[in-house]
């Protein structure tokens, strides 16, 4: 056994209680976001940390009010400037009742903004409750960043898929903020995905919410749309479309929360893009493949892309092929 392993696992777990700290403190400068990317970059590990470091810290605050009036935790004396450093190390202790009050002196004195950075990996799902009590469900490969303050609750979803309940409040609208435009909730249930810089596509599943699409290339912006439980509003370059869905159809678009991707008929592209945003690889289909006009069907496990890709060779004359870097590209079996 490597006696320094439960060392290194420790100063792991302190480098992430010191960003989470930051992160939840002020923004970051852009030699610290280099830092942290480099960090987070080591090993995949570190990612979780952060993000279970912060989903602590949230969870936390949602029961501050409770323990203070048990009297589980009394008031911290004002900390001195270096108290940042020395808060993030008792929470890296990972010592229950230390890093409760190590986390409340931070909020006692904090800003008035409050910073959350999440992200999810490739292949990976995950839930967090945010301060407030919203829940977020990410689907892979998604990015957010919160921004709280005493106005409003602000998300950026830099690009993924996201699906919100908003914990609601009346004083403070929730805005979720994409590159192709943005979402307005006081508390309702929705989705939202962005996976490309123009496109974003919204779902309502309980309530109201207030889309405004961001221009695209050349065309004006959009204007406002309200959308109610069963809408859902997809804007592209090729402008904006809003639809009423039945039950079955939303379940449908709503299928990647439980590990599952439906497909009604739509081009070969389409399904490849979709699993190639969710693995984190190059998914292509040859020019004749995609000339061919096959469409894809069927439910699929999202996690599976073999047992995917195993069904269109089954059902259609396709061929696979791999590469070393881990491409994958389907063509017609006749092609060389």
């Amino acid at each position: 056994m490597n006696s320094s392993s439960p060392n290194r696992e420790a100063i792991a777990d302190e480098q992430a209680a010191l960003w989470a700290a930051r992160l939840d403190g002020s923004p970051l400068s852009a030699a610290d976001r280099t830092a942290l990317d480099a960090w987070l970059a080591e090993t995949p590990a570190h990612r979780t940390l952060l993000s279970n470091y912060c989903q602590f810290s949230a969870d936390l605050e949602q029961q501050l009010p409770v323990l203070v009036e048990t009297g589980a935790v009394a008031m911290p004396a004002k900390p001195s400037a270096s108290r940042p450093a020395w808060r993030a190390r008792w929470f890296a202790g990972i010592a229950v009742a230390a890093a409760a009050l190590v986390v409340l002196s931070f909020w006692i004195t904090r800003p008035v903004q409050q910073f959350q950075a999440i992200s999810t990996a490739v292949a990976q799902r995950q839930s967090v409750t945010l301060s407030d009590g919203t829940r977020v469900e990410l689907n892979a490969r998604t990015s957010l960043r919160v921004e709280f303050t005493r106005a409003e609750r602000r998300v950026r979803l830099a690009d993924g898929e996201a699906f919100f309940t908003v914990s609601k409040d009346a004083s403070r609208p929730f805005i979720v903020e994409t590159p192709t435009g943005s979402v307005r909730v006081t508390g309702t249930v929705f989705n939202v995905r962005t996976e490309t810089a123009a496109m974003l596509d919204v779902v309502v599943v309980e309530g109201s919410v207030q889309v405004s699409p961001g221009a695209i290339g050349s065309a004006p912006a959009p204007a406002p749309d309200a959308l109610v439980a069963g809408d859902r509003l997809t804007a592209t370059p090729k402008g904006v479309v809003k639809l009423a869905l039945s039950a079955s159809d939303r379940d449908d678009l709503l299928a990647w929360r439980e590990g599952r991707i439906v497909f009604n008929g739509v081009p070969l592209p389409v399904a490849l893009a979709r699993f190639a945003h969710y693995h984190g690889r190059s998914l292509t289909a040859s020019p004749a493949a995609i000339a061919a006009g096959h469409s894809v069907g069927g439910q699929y496990s999202i996690d599976d892309l073999d047992g995917f890709l195993a069904a269109q060779v089954s059902m259609k004359p396709f061929k696979v092929t791999r590469d070393a870097n881990g491409s994958v590209r389907i063509s017609l079996r006749s092609e060389p």
